[in-house]
């Protein structure tokens, strides 16, 4: 029951991306030759109100659902982490033509093509995972 409302959100959120388009290769080929603002704006707006939301987190000291609060640790400014980060997460997208959040929700819409896209994914992470500790962070 818990885990219900994160499903009832994720559904939401999946729901909203695919009505903005925001999910829509078309949309993701005009943003990436400058031809629209409307992946941009969706972008952009999802970037501002992140950091609204830290900063209230932060300054109110909110609490998670379980009491404890919620503590944002700063992250290490290092150029090759977000440069080969970057690259890596760019080249993805750009071969799959979506990010990792709207591979979800276009193979629920039917495209089952990205099932290729989410294994490939869960490999890289897995990867990532085997070899975090050598990798500059």
């Amino acid at each position: 029951m818990k885990m219900s409302r994160y499903i009832l959100i994720g559904i939401l959120l999946g729901m909203t991306l695919y009505k903005s388009e925001a999910v829509s290769w078309f949309r993701i080929y005009e943003m990436f030759h400058f031809q629209s603002f409307h992946m941009y704006g969706i972008i952009g707006s999802a970037v501002i109100t992140g950091i609204l939301l830290v900063q209230v987190i932060k300054r109110r000291h909110m609490k998670n659902v379980e009491g404890q609060e919620i503590v944002i640790k700063d992250k290490n400014r290092s150029v090759p982490r977000y440069l080969i980060g970057g690259f890596i997460f760019g080249m993805g997208w750009a071969l799959a033509g979506a990010c990792p959040a709207p591979m979800f929700i276009l193979l629920g819409s039917g495209y089952t093509v990205f099932v290729v896209y989410l294994i490939t994914a869960m490999t890289g992470t897995y990867v990532y995972g085997l070899l975090r500790k050598r990798l500059p962070q």
